[in-house]
């Protein structure tokens, strides 16, 4: 049975699925442990993602994209997902933040920047989170100051996928200090060889190793003015939206390290012996696997209706705050199911089933942590 099966895919997001499909089963999956281990960024993975015309193409036909929408992008995430959670992290970070850029920017911004990444000549990445703050969006303390012809940004910027590699990010830094601490924020194009733009990767990780995350130090980096995105003081409010669309795709990260938790035990328990028979002739070991599924198939259901919802724009921080949530702590569960079904060679570092319990630990905190996720359902329930 195909796990990741196109019957709940709208007809319009299942060709690039096939084609994604194809991509990961030549050129991720036989490259993940080999990253792993190396811990290296993979850039020829990124380089023949873009060949391929998988990486970046959420931006519209008219900047050099394909103009993918939001369920073309599950689609993708999905299987990319499955083959390895690390590369796929690369390849999907690679114009993360343009979405913004595209709906918010100016016409020359958009050809400045925008273009580039489309036709993959340049990787871009956003910069939010901070050393102390992560879930509080308007607790970030780097500091936007106005002067002449732009902005000094002073401060600290950590988590940040590309901080070393990319052209420039999307910063989202302070620039008021009214009592409505939402529209104290803007968000602003930052070149990462300016002036006074210092990055570093931080330490590694115990998961998805080929993605690397940086920590920025922004040291008076002037911004000038035509490169504020949006509106000073819009920033809180264009970011929530994105992270509604970004949730959904982060619930198909989850889907796809799920189905491959699922995948590794039950090739496993069919292929063990113990006390004279397979393994998966045991009563429990089939009531785990069946919950494996019933968990997936669930979380599956509603990550595909929520994509349709938060498209449509209706109750969208609801519904990506649900399959967020959902999706990636069923990945969780089931890792951790396949880690018991495996037994003692469920710690050996060179199996498939330790890298996925190690990978999927982590979408459960970006995007939004999912306690804070908790509190968006139930404020948007009322």
């Amino acid at each position: 049975m195909d796990l990741l099966d196109e019957s709940i895919v709208p007809e319009r997001a299942r060709e690039v699925k096939r084609e994604a499909r194809e991509f990961a089963d030549e050129h991720i999956a036989p490259n993940a442990e080999g990253y792993y281990e190396s811990g290296e960024y993979p850039w020829d993975v990124l380089e023949a993602g873009m060949d391929a015309g998988l990486v970046a193409q959420d931006i519209g036909e008219e900047y050099g994209g394909k103009g993918f929408d939001l369920a073309q992008v599950l689609a993708i995430a999905e299987e990319f997902y499955r083959a390895d959670a690390g590369i796929a992290l690369t390849l999907q970070l690679a114009s993360f933040g343009c979405e913004m850029l595209e709906q918010y920017g100016t016409d020359a911004q958009k050809e400045e920047y925008l273009r580039p990444v489309a036709e993959n000549d340049q990787i871009s990445g956003l910069a939010v989170s901070e050393p102390e703050t992560g879930s509080d969006l308007a607790g970030m303390t780097t500091l936007a100051e106005k002067v002449e012809g732009g902005y000094e940004l002073t401060g600290e910027k950590y988590w940040v996928g590309n901080a070393v590699e990319a052209d420039w990010l999307t910063v989202y830094a302070k620039t008021g200090e009214s009592d409505d601490r939402y529209s104290n924020y803007t968000l602003f194009i930052v070149e990462t060889d300016s002036e006074g733009y210092e990055a570093e990767h931080i330490p590694e990780k115990m998961g998805m190793r080929a993605s690397k995350q940086g920590h920025i130090v922004l040291d008076d980096c002037f911004v000038p003015e035509e490169n504020v995105v949006g509106s000073e003081g819009g920033g809180f409010y264009v970011l929530a939206d994105f992270f509604n669309h970004g949730r959904v795709i982060v619930g198909g990260h989850g889907l796809g390290l799920a189905a491959a938790a699922i995948e590794e035990a039950e090739g496993f328990v069919h292929g063990r012996n113990a006390f004279g028979r397979t393994v998966n002739e045991f009563q429990a070991v089939q009531h785990t696997l069946s919950d494996m599924r019933i968990g997936f198939e669930s979380a599956r259901a509603l990550n595909w209706r929520a994509c349709e919802k938060v498209a449509n724009g209706e109750d969208a921080g609801y519904w990506a705050a649900l399959t967020k949530t959902k999706s990636t702590e069923v990945a969780v569960d089931c890792a951790e199911k396949g880690m018991k079904l495996h037994g003692g060679r469920s710690i050996l570092t060179d199996r498939r089933i330790a890298r996925v319990y190690r990978d999927a630990r982590i979408p459960v905190i970006y995007e939004g942590a999912n306690d804070i996720q908790r509190n968006l359902i139930y404020r948007q329930s009322r």
